[in-house]
């Protein structure tokens, strides 16, 4: 045995896999959790299936499954990047996880692109999960998937940093409540299942600046008419991806 076989190698492991290693964490944290499974899964299945089985609203021409999935694939990235992260990230401040992660090797940046990785993780299972469901029902999707990508992404960093923005700010329960009570306001208001011209029209030109609303509708645009990149919605998403990554790198607290 030669001197030093066993002498110890004290020094942090390489970035990539620290933040490798906490989103893997993060995202079984998030399966384990069963009321963010129900708000993050369940729910948008459940509503892309009653909504296109049962004629509750008038989503106009067309089969109301190709209306619907896309307002139910922007819903998705909202319970996840929105309010779940907020949820979660929010309880983790108040009982100081992320102060102690944060005297880590793991730096805080590095602490913030584990989240993400852990958020877009589940959104594939999302979207996964919803397209088989939908294409069950008879969904017929259009379009170019460059452009679902892209809308996908820019809504995941607009509703990310918003998250982030109020679980930096809020009290835990605070951010509890104004999470969820954002979420149920968004879906009714936000194009998901009520197509935005059934209000009035003062109102549709508030709601289609919201994030939720550019993300659905321009899905919308793409899956089911076959439009080209629409622009408008994508300047919207990336108008908010930068208010609110600036305003929580900014006004993030961390105690």
């Amino acid at each position: 045995m030669s001197a030093g076989t066993y002498t110890p190698r004290p020094g942090a492991a390489p970035l990539s896999r620290m933040i490798a290693a906490q989103a893997a964490l993060e995202t079984r944290m998030l399966l384990r959790n069963g009321e963010q499974l129900l708000l993050t899964v369940v729910i948008p299945a459940l509503l892309l299936v009653l909504f296109s089985a049962v004629d509750v609203v008038d989503t106009g021409a067309g089969e109301p499954v190709d209306f619907l999935t896309p307002g139910v694939l922007a819903l998705a990235v909202m319970s996840t990047a929105f309010t779940g992260q907020a949820i979660a990230t929010g309880f983790e401040r108040r009982y100081g996880v992320l102060k102690r992660l944060g005297a880590s090797p793991l730096p805080r940046w590095g602490l913030m692109a584990a989240k993400t990785l852990s958020v877009l993780v589940t959104e594939v299972l999302q979207v996964v999960l919803l397209t088989v469901i939908a294409f069950a029902l008879g969904w017929s999707p259009q379009g170019d998937p460059f452009s679902v990508l892209l809308l996908l992404v820019l809504g995941t960093v607009a509703f990310s940093g918003l998250g982030l923005l109020m679980a930096g700010t809020l009290k835990a329960e605070a951010t509890l409540a104004a999470a969820n009570l954002v979420f149920l306001l968004l879906l009714v208001g936000g194009g998901v299942v009520v197509p935005l011209d059934r209000f009035p029209e003062a109102a549709q030109s508030v709601l289609g600046l919201l994030p939720i609303s550019a993300l659905s509708g321009g899905l919308r645009e793409v899956l089911q008419h076959g439009a080209a990149m629409p622009w408008g919605d994508v300047a919207v998403l990336a108008v908010w991806s930068v208010l609110g990554l600036g305003a929580a790198a900014r006004f993030f607290r961390w105690e």
